[in-house]
C-alpha cells in the first residue's frame, strides 16, 4: 500500500473514482429516502436511460453502496436500497450539492465567458 495521495491504488483515488461516474451520486441521492424500483428511480432522476441506470446500479452494488432485493409477487419485483456504507456518502453528496447551489452561477458565467472569447469547451 502506498502513502502517495493520488496513485491508482490509494483510498482517496478510490473515493474520487466513485464520484467520477456521472450517475453514481445522483442514484445514491435518489435512494436516500428508501428502497426504489428501477422504474421509480428513472422517474425520480430523469434523463437517464435504462441501460445507464442498470450499469450504475450494478457498479454501486459491486462497490457495496447499494443492495438489490428481489421481492416475490406477480413477476419479480426488484428494489434497490442504500447500504449503511452507501448512506455514509449522503453527507458528501449533500455538501457538493450545496456548493453547486451556491457557486453554480459563477461556474456557468465562467463557461459562457470562455465561449464568448472563443476558447474551446473541454470534454467533461
Amino acid at each position: 500500500m502506498t502513502t502517495d495521495a493520488f496513485l491508482a491504488d490509494c483510498r482517496a483515488r478510490l473515493a474520487f473514482d466513485l464520484f467520477a461516474h456521472t450517475w453514481n451520486a445522483v442514484v445514491l441521492w435518489a435512494l436516500r429516502d428508501g428502497p426504489r424500483r428501477p422504474v421509480e428511480l428513472r422517474e425520480r432522476i430523469g434523463g437517464i436511460s435504462s441501460k445507464v441506470l442498470t450499469e450504475t446500479l450494478r457498479r454501486l452494488q459491486f462497490n457495496g453502496l447499494i443492495d438489490r432485493h428481489a421481492r416475490p409477487g406477480t413477476g419479480t419485483r426488484v428494489e434497490y436500497e442504500l447500504t449503511p456504507l452507501g448512506r455514509t456518502l449522503l453527507a458528501p453528496i449533500n455538501a457538493v450539492g450545496a456548493w453547486a447551489f451556491t457557486y453554480g452561477d459563477e461556474v456557468i458565467a465562467a463557461q459562457e465567458a470562455a465561449c464568448t472569447h472563443g476558447r474551446p469547451s473541454p470534454t467533461r
